[in-house]
């Protein structure tokens, strides 16, 4: 007698899964649309068209980035709402410090059992972070692979392509001793570190539904997977509207120690004061739970400064102003000087890791 014939879902993958998710996901990508895109989705491909979106002599910029292990507090958790703005934070961000606008962006949503609803949020998350950083959601692809994944897992991979006419390119020749370094502040761990940071939940014992030590009137899973802060339109608006800045860096995995050299010519150092940063309470916790030492602090997390800007000395108030104005908390970090050898960071003071 004949065997009962497999199909594609006794295998595992539900076409008709990913297709509701694309009638779920359909209202939340059109709402991204902007100059350039009509950012509808179902075709083969995604298209821009760079001259209706205004510029002369662009040179594109792209960056590719995940979300890491922050991914596993949403999945075990089950709040998946905010995930996709790291997404694209991540990339965007990235964009932005060579003075590239977003554009366009891309998302890969990789899973081992598809559960549209889950999808549909996720899907939200990024188009919530295109719509803040003006760039348009103009395809993906969603994969459903059992056995690569178990039930429930995923993993998230995003791709950005923006745009700057060539004469603003960032950095912009001209860094020297003598410029100030600003930081702009962050909205917490972001989506590097995280790694340890489930190391230290893990020492610490408490589950993630229980109050956030730091923050107890959240939980600590929701604490903990607060949203990476979006840059991009306040950095336009500064860049357009001062032309004061002269580099910035986007402070990610590595920290200060690792993010700001990238920037700098060689013979140059960052001098960075460590008693300027305002250091927030989630960084503390870590620290205090996780007997994390400074230096390992500042090389793991951001601790409080998402991004940093270089800018002349005589600039400083100018592009300072215009950032508060902007929204952004911003700080004085410390000053370019004369260095031997590759750029480094020096620091001075120390980092304010006191009880969260």
């Amino acid at each position: 007698m004949a065997q009962d014939g497999l199909n594609y879902r006794d295998a595992g993958v539900d076409i008709d899964a990913g297709n509701r998710l694309v009638d779920l996901i359909k209202p939340l990508v059109k709402a991204t649309a902007r100059p350039g895109a009509d950012a509808d989705i179902g075709g083969f491909g995604g298209i821009f068209d760079l001259k209706r979106a205004g510029f002369s002599d662009p040179l594109l910029v792209a960056a590719t980035d995940g979300v890491g292990t922050k991914l596993k507090i949403a999945i075990e958790t089950g709040q998946h709402q905010t995930i996709g703005i790291d997404l694209v934070a991540m990339c965007v961000n990235d964009l932005i410090v060579q003075g590239a606008e977003p554009l366009f962006f891309l998302d890969y949503f990789a899973t081992g059992r598809l559960s549209p609803e889950v999808g549909a949020h996720i899907v939200a998350g990024v188009a919530r972070g295109c719509k803040e950083s003006g760039c348009a959601l103009i395809g993906g692809e969603t994969a459903e692979m059992p056995g690569m994944y178990k039930d429930g897992d995923y993993d998230l991979a995003g791709f950005a392509v923006g745009a700057v006419e060539r004469d603003a390119l960032l950095p912009r020749p001209g860094v020297a001793a003598g410029d100030v370094i600003l930081g702009l502040t962050s909205s917490g761990v972001h989506s590097n570190g995280y790694s340890l940071v489930r190391r230290v939940v893990e020492r610490s014992g408490l589950p993630w539904d229980a109050p956030a030590p730091f923050a107890p009137e959240r939980s600590l899973g929701a604490a903990l997977l607060e949203p990476t802060r979006l840059y991009v339109q306040s950095v336009l608006k500064v860049l357009r509207g001062t032309g004061g800045i002269k580099a910035l860096a986007h402070i990610t995995g590595g920290g200060i120690t690792e993010n700001l050299p990238r920037v700098l010519p060689q013979g140059t150092l960052a001098r960075v004061d460590l008693t300027n940063l305002i250091v927030p309470p989630v960084f503390r916790w870590l620290a205090a739970t996780g007997g994390v030492a400074p230096e390992e602090m500042l090389r793991a997390f951001n601790c409080g400064i998402g991004m940093a800007v270089v800018v002349a000395a005589e600039d400083e108030e100018t592009v300072a102003d215009a950032f508060g104005d902007a929204g952004e908390c911003v700080v004085r970090l410390g000053t370019i000087e004369p260095g031997a050898g590759a750029p480094h960071v020096t620091y001075d003071g120390e980092l304010a890791l006191g009880a969260a």
